[in-house]
């Protein structure tokens, strides 16, 4: 059974950083594309950042280049998301899916989200 499971959500001050995991089970994360996904309230989802199967290459939307990265330790695997200089804006839930169509395709099976919150 495929499942995949965030971690690492909190409460941080703005200007503070996050590192989020996403520890898949049942697939290997070099072997699929993953995307990291939030969804803040009254907001719908929003994909933020993917990684592409084998090669590894990354995508990100404009509002989090330069801030976010994402990666993946397929020893562990499990894929990450650092998160720095973080700000109120990007207070949300974040999921992490696997994309089977490729970074720019929709999403499938998803993990049950991790709270991050940004506030002073």
């Amino acid at each position: 059974q495929v499942q995949l499971v965030e971690s690492g959500g909190g409460l941080v001050q703005p200007g503070g950083s996050l590192r989020l995991s996403c520890t898949a089970a049942g697939v290997t994360v070099d072997d699929e594309h993953i995307g990291w996904y939030r969804q803040a309230p009254g907001n719908e989802r929003a994909g933020i950042a993917c990684i592409s199967r084998i090669e590894g290459r990354t995508y990100y939307v404009d509002s989090v280049k330069g801030r976010f990265s994402i990666s993946r330790d397929n020893a562990k695997n499990t894929v990450y998301l650092q998160m720095n200089s973080l700000q109120p804006e990007d207070t949300a839930v974040y999921y992490c899916a696997i994309k089977p169509r490729g970074c720019a395709g929709r999403s499938s099976i998803r993990g049950q989200g991790t709270q991050v919150t940004v506030s002073a």
